[in-house]
């Protein structure tokens, strides 16, 4: 097989790695656990399920640094296209990161708030689950402002395939779609935060197709060695 080959399985393996990681620690451990509006409620659940909770966090992070793997895999892959595009690809996946990252602090915050520990005792029970939501409404946040930079990588990577000519132009169609999605969506909850505005969920296709195209056909070995001649 040839080595790019090799390198657009990577990347797809990796780039689909990404999604149970993300549903069960970004998505579903919330969701199982945060009741909206009752603090009190959503505080007895992660105390009744710290290990869940935690492993959520755990995957959250997991999924931050398949990312970066992921993106260093695709700026070898596209990089003949436009180098710069495709630094660029790279630069706000790596601001995303940490922003990301960082934000998982606030669930931390959470599990010593609930921790019991003798300092706390100067915080009323509904104080405690106070503070509780609003590290979790602060979390939420984070995870909105690192989403404007998900969406933004994905604009340059879906102009990369599109233009490449040994990758499907669909799927660079599809990719920048989604960039428009996860911007709406974020920037909207960081405007309006009482409104849902879910667009996301209809435009995700590009990162579903895009990695098991990767993984399933790969490249066009030939144009892509013609086009890393022509860019070298």
């Amino acid at each position: 097989m040839h080595p790019i080959q090799k390198t657009a399985r990577l990347a797809g393996l990796l780039y689909l790695l990404m999604a149970p990681f993300g549903i069960f620690g970004i998505m579903y451990v919330p969701s199982t656990l945060i009741v909206p509006g009752d603090a009190a409620a959503t505080a007895n659940n992660i105390m009744a399920s710290e290990s869940l909770f935690r492993l959520g966090i755990v995957s959250a992070l997991i999924v931050q640094l398949i990312q970066i793997l992921v993106v260093l895999v695709l700026y070898k892959l596209l990089r003949p296209v436009n180098k710069n595009l495709a630094v660029l690809m790279v630069i706000f996946i790596l601001v995303g990161v940490p922003i990301a990252m960082l934000s998982e602090l606030c669930r931390f915050a959470v599990l010593l708030l609930l921790s019991g520990t003798d300092y706390l005792a100067a915080f009323t029970a509904d104080q405690l689950y106070a503070q509780v939501m609003q590290f979790l409404d602060l979390r939420e946040y984070g995870i909105n402002i690192a989403g404007i930079f998900w969406g933004l990588w994905l604009f340059p990577m879906g102009y990369l395939v599109f233009k490449s000519g040994y990758l499907p132009r669909i799927l660079g169609i599809l990719l920048m779609i989604g960039c428009f999605g996860y911007l709406i969506e974020s920037v909207s909850f960081l405007l309006f935060a009482k409104f849902d505005v879910s667009i996301s969920l209809y435009t995700f296709w590009g990162e579903v197709l895009f990695p098991l195209w990767l993984l399933i056909k790969g490249v066009n070995v030939e144009q892509w060695e013609e086009c890393a001649i022509k860019s070298a």
